[in-house]
């Protein structure tokens, strides 16, 4: 797998409590370097407002610090390069019109820590939106309807990943089957198991890791060819 930009959509019926929880795992887990990070949220616009107020007192809450203590809910970007990296695309968050409803600066003064960052009022156009960051930013979309919010998961050069927040288990699924990615999560995030492939679409990768699937990768194909009624040549 090589990356991706993966959303996470939470459609009108969902439980708010669970669908705040899994975006903040979701995006938010090892300070945003993972590499299935759901870092475009697109919400309901039903919902939207709520969600927004209840995603930024989550991320506000959260203790940033070194892992040497044992409180620290939120370390450092690995290095100075990610760092001056993630911080940039911040940057250009803001210069693109974007808004900074948490977060945005650098915490204290030593280290690489990044305050967990939300930003609101994103169009799928900016870059923050179609790059990958690799960092503690999501970007909290709004969406009418389904078909619109299908359309613009899948307009991401990446695929590796995405999820669904809904309590319609039908709804959910047939939404899924529509999503450009290897993986989909239905109301959780992140969860992976030795049993199922994991990988990504376009620019995400090919081929998987994991389960029967992952075995492809060690064969050898032959193809053998007998004519049945004699030589034919």
């Amino acid at each position: 797998e090589l990356g991706g930009k993966s959303p996470l959509i939470v459609l009108d019926d969902a439980d708010l409590d669970l669908a705040v929880n899994t975006a903040h795992i979701g995006l938010f887990l090892n300070q945003g370097q993972c590499c299935c990070a759901g870092s475009r949220v697109f919400v309901h616009e039903a919902i939207y407002d709520e969600f927004v107020q209840r995603a930024k007192a989550k991320a506000e809450a959260v203790k940033v610090g070194p892992y040497t203590d044992e409180t620290s809910q939120h370390g450092p970007q690995v290095d100075k390069t990610q760092f001056d990296r993630v911080m940039g695309y911040i940057g250009k968050g803001k210069e693109e019109g974007a808004h900074v409803a948490t977060g945005g600066l650098r915490h204290g003064t030593k280290g690489f820590f990044v305050q967990p960052t939300i930003f609101i009022n994103v169009n799928d156009n900016m870059t923050i939106s179609k790059e990958e960051i690799f960092g503690p930013v999501m970007c909290i979309l709004k969406f009418k309807t389904t078909d619109e919010v299908v359309k613009r998961a899948n307009d991401t050069k990446y695929g590796l990943a995405a999820g669904i927040i809904s309590n319609n288990a039908g709804r959910a699924l047939g939404l899924a089957n529509q999503l450009r990615c290897g993986t989909v999560w239905v109301n959780c995030y992140d969860n992976l198991d030795g049993a199922a492939p994991f990988g990504g679409y376009k620019s995400s990768g090919h081929g998987r890791d994991k389960g029967e699937a992952a075995l492809d990768n060690w064969l050898e194909t032959k193809t053998i060819m007998v004519p049945l009624e004699g030589p034919q040549c």
